[in-house]
């Protein structure tokens, strides 16, 4: 799955690195330049773009990779 995440620093990602980690049976790839992060899991969209939005950034899903 592609999610757009409004990431500006190191700082950022961190963040989204934290509560992907805290959520568990999730692999991921952040871009950082790109603001993307890429999430392959069993768990739900919602479930997943519900928990990048805890970072207090805007989240939105672009689509299935």
């Amino acid at each position: 799955h592609e999610f757009f995440v409004d990431m500006t620093c190191e700082g950022c990602s961190g963040a989204v690195t934290r509560v992907l980690n805290k959520l568990g049976g999730v692999q991921f790839d952040i871009d950082l330049p790109n603001k993307k992060v890429f999430i392959e899991s069993e768990h739900s969209v919602d479930l997943l773009l519900e928990t990048l939005k805890k970072t207090g950034k805007n989240a939105t899903y672009v689509g299935a990779k």
